[in-house]
Formats: structure tokens, sequence, C-alpha cells
């Protein structure tokens, strides 16, 4: 074959196709093309911090026993890095410092604990009750 023949052939294959392609993409129905644009959606939406959110969020404040076992059990359930586990002892000399300073130990971090510990998202009132919580016998 020589470059010419496979010049012609190649560009007869490209004209096919794109004739093709091009009859293909008016040939969905209302309804398919429906569906594509639902399945395409995005499944979210993003906002900036100081906005209202997209969404509504359930509202109220969350028990201590739901902040500990969403935020505090990794740590305080295995006494990592010696984190006071929970309905025992280890809370009494803690507890004598003040529910106060241990709130305020919760918000700000003290020793291995990081501020707020694994849950960013709680209020002052939120890890009070995990306080709480953790401390009853």
């Amino acid at each position: 074959m020589n470059l010419k023949m496979i010049a012609k052939w190649g560009a007869s294959w490209l004209l096919l196709a794109w004739a093709g392609l091009a009859q293909g993409a008016d040939s969905l129905s209302e309804a398919q093309r429906q569906a594509i644009e639902a399945r395409i959606q995005p499944v979210g939406q993003l906002y900036i911090e100081g906005d209202q959110p997209a969404t509504a969020q359930a509202g109220g404040e969350r028990s201590g026993e739901v902040v500990y076992q969403k935020a505090c059990f990794a740590c305080h359930a295995t006494g990592m890095l010696n984190a006071p586990k929970p309905h025992t002892d280890d809370w009494q000399p803690r507890l004598a410092k003040g529910m106060d300073t241990l709130v305020q130990h919760a918000l700000n971090g003290f020793n291995a604990m990081p501020p707020k510990g694994a849950c960013p998202d709680c209020s002052e009132a939120e890890l009070r009750a995990a306080i709480e919580f953790m401390s009853a016998k």
C-alpha cells in the first residue's frame, strides 16, 4: 500500500465515524435525557464557612454518651496516652481540680489531648456533658 491510499482509507473511516457519532447524538428521547441529567446531578453542595449550609442540619445538643461514643471512645476506652477511662477512679484526681478546669482542658487541649479531642464540632456544653458522662460511676 502506498501512502496516498492509506491516507484516503483513514480519511474515509474518520468521516464515517464522525457521521455516525453526529447522527447518534440527537437520537436520545426526552426520558433518556432526563435520566442522564438525574444521574449526573451533583451529590452535594459546598458552602464557605459563615454561609448558611445548603441543607438543614439536625439541631440540639448531643448527650454526653453520644459525644463519648462519637469522639472520645477511641482514647478514653483504652486509656491511650494516659486518658482516664470512663466510670473509674481515674477521674477522682482530675475532678478535684474542678469541672470548669476539666472543661477548659477539653476545649483548649491538655497534655496529649488536642483541643476538643476528636470532636471539633462539639460545643462547650457537649464537652461538659461528655466529661460528666465519663466521670460518673
